[in-house]
């Protein structure tokens, strides 16, 4: 069946308000303003895009409030910010159009598995093993494992390859790209007498709301008790997640960043690319750490910050400026060492 959307729903669902058009015009897909036709829908999202706009075939464009756009032949609806409005348009039709319900023949799903048949899909390859719970509306990828007891909440999307090991628990809406291991065993060794003894890892991990984690990013059960990513994180691709870490709401940590094991990260801290903190740190709250950055004690919210170990954004700069300026400063200490050579000395 196909996909449609109306004006008027289209309205309702990115809470806008439509300025042209009528409100039982229906539309079947969405694009590019350059690629759009009548039966699409559009955004203007950045004012560089406006001759697209004025040239659009766009059955349909998302606009910024406050403006006047004139006799446009394309029905128009105004929000506050139309490239987070046109990603809910993407999720209606991409969503409906990929979820078909059943499991593949060639799927294995224990009978001790809790889901329903009818309200779930399950690619060619995937396992469901005994006591595993799946929600409704979830999608488990091709080859996908969910080990024994884990559970996953509703419309959720599990990629290919995904591991979810036993026990470990996800909430709602949980987006885990392929190739990721949920619940791997925490790095943790003694070392005694002549060799590295393992510590054995019995905790889980519980992922909350709304989470997405990138493709190829491993998160790690706790040694005990829990390993924690709160409601709304958003994890990149490639990054490391040790044992009982345990990280906030609506965090952003960036490609090949690692968070050694036990450490804190507060709400809405955003951790850039290739970052890493040390084990048993604290950050705070609407913390910034920048590309690259070390975090080897525990750092103050509210604030951004550079470099290895990590300081202030500001003292960091100031650190790396005088950094710059040391090959002239030895260069002229060489100066002076050799005009003192030359200097004659006089005998008193």
């Amino acid at each position: 069946m196909a996909i449609s959307l109306s004006l008027s729903e289209l309205a309702d669902r990115i809470d806008g308000k439509i300025i042209c058009g009528e409100a039982g015009s229906l539309f079947s897909g969405m694009a590019a303003l350059d690629a759009a036709g009548p039966e699409e829908i559009s955004f203007l999202g950045n004012e560089k895009y406006l001759p697209q706009f004025l040239a659009t075939k766009a059955g349909a464009v998302i606009v910024p409030v406050g403006h006047d756009f004139g006799n446009h032949p394309s029905a128009l609806v105004a929000v506050a910010n139309p490239s987070l409005a046109f990603s809910a348009v993407v999720r209606h039709f991409v969503a409906s159009a990929h979820f078909k319900p059943g499991i593949h023949k060639s799927a294995f799903v224990d009978p001790a598995a809790v889901l329903d048949p009818l309200k779930v899909c399950v690619h060619p390859g995937a396992v469901v093993m005994a006591g595993a719970v799946v929600g409704d509306g979830t999608v488990i990828g091709p080859n996908a494992v969910i080990q024994e007891e884990a559970r996953i909440g509703e419309d959720c999307h599990i990629g290919a390859n995904v591991s979810v090991r036993e026990r470990c628990i996800l909430g709602d809406r949980v987006a885990i790209q392929p190739g990721v291991v949920i619940g791997s065993d925490g790095y943790g060794y003694e070392f005694s007498g002549e060799r590295h003894v393992k510590i054995e890892q019995v905790g889980i991990v519980e992922i909350h709301d709304d989470v997405e984690i990138g493709a190829n990013t491993t998160v790690d059960r706790a040694r005990f008790g829990k390993t924690i990513i709160g409601e709304g994180t958003k994890i990149d691709n490639l990054c490391q997640i040790a044992h009982n870490v345990i990280i906030g709401k609506h965090c952003l940590i960036v490609s090949q960043s690692g968070l050694a094991g036990s450490c804190r990260i507060g709400d809405y801290v955003t951790i850039a690319a290739q970052s890493g903190v040390a084990g048993h740190v604290f950050i705070g709250d609407k913390a910034i750490l920048s590309g690259r950055c070390g975090a080897t004690t525990s750092l103050e919210g509210g604030m951004i910050y550079a470099g290895k170990p990590a300081l202030p954004f500001r003292e960091e700069n100031k650190l790396q400026a005088h950094v710059r300026r040391l090959p002239k400063l030895i260069a002229r200490v060489k100066a002076m060492e050799q005009l003192l050579k030359q200097t004659p000395t006089s005998d008193t």
